[in-house]
């Protein structure tokens, strides 16, 4: 099966207006810094542990027994497990039984648990009097329990130089502790500018690692023998860092399944050699090239407004990638890309060493111009002439089965697009049409009507073509859920919300 996911865009190749595609100099409390930062939150990993969680306390006995307390070990060791940090440190102070519980049920750490309230929607917009003490909150806590640490998440404290053997201790700590998952954003002023510790990479039981906004270490000046032997999931989130990162984290790797990369500010060239990794995917980055050199495993590559805009053109590289299922988004004109040693161009003959055919499902990004956009008288429909042009394309016609077109305006060149699928791919059976968002109820009904000659047009006459219409909502097509994993499975089977009911 093969299903396409096309994305429409205006003038200015902009595909959802609410998230910027682009990078300028970032300096905290600037708009663009506060959208980065609540684009970083709404991706991190949720703590098993919650400080909404409801809480209810019965009467007290008349006979003033302590009927908690003879609960046997392992139910209390459940009930302290499922506090957050604080609140299970404050049930040492009931009796010598409760300081032991603590010490011995593994610590979920999440700063902003220590925040007023326990919110993470409150977290300190800038360093002051919160921070502080929030930092000093995680230092007493990791200092006073003996692990294991299955879950640290330290997002709200503002690091600067000066607090660099902090920085360092809590590494150690974590290290020696054994954190399985790792949540590591820092909230610098200026942003990006304080390089990780490298006692971090001594953190060899890590399952997950998420960070952000942090500068990558030179990898030559790191511990010899670094590894990262249990990691499955990494996401590098507007880190500053040079091309071999990405090398030096796959080497030392061996079992990294899903790879990240969100918000490089700098151009970035991707090299991918991995037995091991399954998914990759690029988002507001300027992504320069990603070559998929050596990657057996792989089955999905994803980049989202990854293009500076449009200002950076990104080579594709794909040479061995045998289990590559889903590719996209692909804008023309902006990636270029590469098969083998072959340069995929208009007219380049589809042969074994110039195709992916693993790949079921890909994600393009395109610019449909109206007469309006063009500016530019017209004598008959040259839209339509150009397509009657086009050499059959044997993708199309033989096993293209779902095609999924967003943020449809209604304009000619867009229905000569569809009308071309629609004459000329003989297995088609869904074409999803998402109108863009705005249109009027009139202006629906008028577009829905001009589509209706589709169906007639359709290749295949002999089967009924599903061709639902929906409205566009305003959200974006990419998820950083896209790419990650729960067990061996990925729960988002469809990343290009293909499957539109």
């Amino acid at each position: 099966m093969v299903e396409f996911q096309f994305r429409s865009g205006n003038a200015n190749g902009e595909c959802d207006e609410r998230t910027p595609a682009t990078l300028p100099g970032l300096t905290l409390g600037d708009p663009y810094t506060d959208f980065i930062l609540c684009f970083v939150y709404s991706y991190l990993p949720e703590p098993p542990v919650s400080t909404a969680a409801p809480l209810s306390c019965a009467p007290a006995a008349a006979d003033g027994v302590d009927r908690i307390s003879i609960l046997p070990d392992v139910l209390l060791h459940k009930v302290v497990s499922r506090l957050p940090a604080k609140d299970g440190a404050r049930t040492t102070v009931l009796s010598s039984r409760w300081r032991s519980l603590w010490r011995s049920v593994p610590l979920v750490l999440v700063d902003t648990h220590f925040l007023p309230g326990g919110d993470a929607e409150c977290r300190p917009a800038r360093a002051g009097a919160t921070s502080p003490a929030v930092t000093g909150a995680v230092s007493a806590a990791l200092k006073a329990h003996p692990g294991p640490l299955p879950f640290v998440s330290l997002t709200c404290s503002f690091m600067d130089r000066a607090d660099r053997r902090l920085l360092a201790r809590w590494c150690q700590l974590l290290a020696t502790k054994g954190v399985e998952v790792l949540v590591f954003v820092n909230r610098p002023l200026p942003i990006l500018s304080l390089p990780l510790p490298s006692e971090l990479f001594g953190c060899v039981s890590l399952r997950r690692l998420y960070i952000g906004a942090w500068a990558f270490p030179e990898t030559d000046t790191l511990p010899h023998g670094v590894a990262f032997p249990n990691l499955k999931e990494l996401v590098l989130s507007f880190v500053v860092m040079q091309d071999k990162v990405i090398d030096f984290m796959l080497a030392v790797s061996p079992v990294l399944e899903t790879l990240s990369v969100v918000g490089t500010v700098y151009g970035l060239h991707a090299r991918i050699t991995s037995r091991s990794l399954r998914c990759a995917q690029f988002c507001l980055s300027e992504l320069e090239e990603v070559a998929v050199v050596d990657a057996p495993s792989l089955e999905r590559l994803l980049m989202w407004k990854s293009d500076g805009e449009g200002l950076v053109s990104t080579t594709v590289k794909i040479h061995h990638a045998p289990q590559l299922r889903l590719l996209g988004y692909l804008g023309p004109g902006v990636h270029n890309l590469e098969i083998g040693n072959t340069i995929i161009k208009a007219g380049t003959k589809a042969r074994p060493g110039t195709v992916v055919p693993s790949v079921h499902t890909l994600g393009l990004t395109l610019h449909f111009e109206s007469e309006e956009e063009t500016r530019k008288p017209t004598t008959g429909n040259i839209s339509s002439m150009i397509w009657r042009k086009i050499s059959p394309i044997e993708c199309v016609q033989s096993h293209l089965k779902t095609i999924v077109l967003r943020e449809y305006r209604g304009h000619s060149t867009e229905y000569d697009f569809l009308k071309y699928i629609a004459e000329h791919a003989r297995v088609l059976e869904r074409m999803v049409i998402v109108l863009q968002k705005g249109l009027s109820d009139a202006a629906m009904e008028e577009v829905i009507a001009k589509l209706t000659p589709l169906n007639s047009a359709r290749a295949n006459r002999d089967s009924k073509l599903l061709f639902p219409v929906h409205k566009w909502d305003g959200g974006t097509t990419w998820t950083l859920q896209a790419g990650l994993l729960e067990g061996s499975v990925f729960p988002m089977d469809d990343p290009f919300f293909c499957q539109v009911s």
